[in-house]
């Protein structure tokens, strides 16, 4: 009996020398791991400002509504008292309430789950009267948007987790996201914090800022107006870019929806500006730009030296390249035309024959050296470097449809940066979106402008701007002038593939303005137009509107009297019904 008892005293000992030495840490580790919750702490996304500091994108706190289902003694009574609350069905929520840790150990509960995330203050309120045990509150950024959908494809948008999915919230989502921090105290069964008890914070660090180019009062204006015609003409879609040539900062970039008819799900809507889940298709889409690619086309003549403005062509209607046929719009005799007149007039059978003056490879070199069959300097995501032939393609009719804008396909972006090389001079002005970043410590970085190259000499741009200012002084342009601000560009009208009847169109008018020294540059698109589909008809309106209103409120000054350079009410007129490239197929 003695034996017996010194045994199991000595059994005794020994167990409690193993929990109190042995394996006091690991029993420890154990009661502190049922003490401890650990929760993590959501960093707050970094703004998004427009260049004069107004908030385009934001990171507000919002209460997250969360559960410990261990804790939770009657799940099936709590989700039904949630969720009229939190507007989530009941069923969902008993499963959550009632979720395992897993399948092998069915009676033993998780110990977190998210309910519902970044509720209102309000909803909040409501939730924590009803004291129920294991339901608790956390604090996480919500993005939000001040200004609605201003700018949204570009802007981008974030995910429930807090991640950029598309525009500049995705391509720079690292910089903006920050670093998660962490926070462990000790709690007690109902999973409240026990006072006075060991607590460990690490907190978040903040996500840097963004500083766009943007500027949110000309990005607005320029959505209104294009929205207005894209809904006056039922296009299908517009596009229009504004930028600063001197800079290469983007000033304004808008993408417009159309209209869509009312289907047995959903009711009809007007025309509207994109939403964030739009593509930016300024940057993203390809079209054929028709027309505004003659400027290139005239270009790379000039720059070879077989043309000058006075040089005249014999300009029939019509002609044909390879088995192709193209044809000016409207039907004329053999004209004798300058340069000046077949850019002026926007003469397909011109343009050809100029092309046919320095041949395919120099063409397609020109095009090259303007940015044609390259991304941008923006680099946006999922940006489209557009579509150039290979030199070496045997199409026989290429040299019929590359002079005039087709066979190739580019961004609305790419034909902006031709006339802003123009407008600068003949050096390139890459473009911009963000003008700076503000790191976590509230310091600003600048941005540095990418260098220009040369892209053609001074004395060709400067003969380009004298004929661009001649488009819209009495040719196809017209209805871009602006009064007071002499300006240059060229419309742009191309079919669209199939060049099937019934034909569907782009239409475009891109230029800049004030010709004699150039500020800004500008694009508008509008995709399927009904009804008046020329460049010079519906997308010259939208340029000179957008352009007025950027050069007054830069505070650019007139350089003409105000009245002078409008053009007339018989210039207008002839204009809007054609002389703008539409080639046969």
């Amino acid at each position: 009996m003695l034996i017996a008892m010194v045994l199991a005293l000595t059994l005794v000992v020994m167990r409690l020398v193993d929990l109190q030495a042995v394996g006091a840490a690991h029993y420890a580790a154990l009661a502190r791991k049922q003490l401890i919750h650990p929760v993590t702490l959501s960093a707050s996304r970094g703004a998004i400002f427009d260049r004069n500091g107004a908030d385009l994108a934001l990171s507000v706190p919002r209460p997250t509504i969360y559960a410990d289902p261990s804790l939770v003694r009657d799940h099936a009574n709590a989700a039904r008292a949630l969720a009229p609350i939190l507007g989530i069905p009941v069923a969902k929520l008993d499963a959550e309430l009632a979720k395992k840790t897993d399948a092998s150990h069915p009676d033993r509960r998780s110990r977190f789950a998210y309910l519902a995330r970044r509720v209102t203050p309000a909803v909040a309120r409501r939730v924590a009267a009803l004291g129920i045990v294991g339901i608790g509150q956390l604090t996480e950024p919500k993005r939000e948007y001040p200004s609605g959908v201003l700018a949204a494809p570009v802007i981008g948008f974030v995910g429930s987790d807090g991640l950029g999915l598309g525009g500049l919230e995705a391509k720079y989502t690292r910089f903006l996201t920050g670093t998660p921090g962490s926070l462990e105290a000790e709690r007690d069964p109902s999973g409240r914090e026990i006072p006075a008890t060991a607590r460990r914070e690490v907190p978040a660090r903040r996500g840097g800022d963004l500083v766009l180019t943007l500027d949110e009062s000309l990005q607005y204006m320029a959505e209104r107006e294009l929205t207005s015609e894209v809904e006056a003409t039922k296009a299908k879609g517009g596009m229009a870019v504004v930028v600063d040539v001197k800079t290469g900062e983007v000033l304004a970039m808008v993408n417009v929806d159309g209209a869509t008819e009312a289907t047995p799900t959903r009711a009809a809507t007007p025309a509207h500006p994109s939403t964030a889940g739009e593509r930016n298709r300024a940057l993203t889409d390809l079209y054929e730009p028709g027309s505004t690619a003659k400027v290139m086309t005239a270009a790379s003549a000039l720059e070879a030296g077989v043309i000058d403005v006075n040089t005249r062509f014999s300009v029939p209607s019509s002609t044909t390249v390879g088995n192709q046929h193209f044809a000016d719009d409207e039907p004329h005799g053999v004209a004798d035309w300058t340069v000046r007149e077949i850019l002026s007039q926007s003469s397909n059978v011109g343009a050809i024959k100029i092309a046919a003056l320095i041949g395919r490879q120099r063409l397609d070199r020109t095009m090259r050296e303007f940015g044609f069959g390259a991304r941008s300097a923006i680099d946006f995501p999922y940006e489209e470097r557009g579509i150039l032939q290979p030199p070496t393609s045997v199409d026989p009719s290429i040299m019929g449809s590359m002079p005039i804008g087709y066979g190739i396909a580019v961004t609305a972006m790419q034909t902006l940066d031709v006339f802003t090389t123009v407008a600068n001079g003949g050096m390139s002005r890459p473009a911009r979106l963000v003008a700076a970043t503000i790191d976590a410590n509230g310091v600003r970085h600048v941005n540095r402008a990418i260098p220009g190259r040369r892209v053609i000499s001074a004395k060709t741009a400067s003969v380009l701007n004298e004929l661009l200012q001649g488009v819209v002084r009495d040719g196809t342009g017209v209805k871009a002038a602006i009064p007071g601000y002499p300006d240059a560009g060229k419309t742009g009208t191309a079919r669209k593939v199939p060049y099937v009847p019934p034909y569907k169109y782009m239409a475009s008018f891109a230029g800049f303005a004030p010709a004699e020294s150039p500020r800004f540059a500008a694009v508008v698109v509008l995709d399927e137009p009904q009804g008046q589909i020329y460049g010079g008809a519906v997308a010259a309106p939208v340029f000179a509107s957008i352009m007025e209103y950027a050069l007054h409120l830069f505070h650019v000054a007139p350089t003409a009297p105000v009245g002078a350079n409008a053009g007339t009410p018989s210039q207008v007129a002839r204009t809007v019904n054609g002389k703008v490239s539409a080639p046969v197929p």
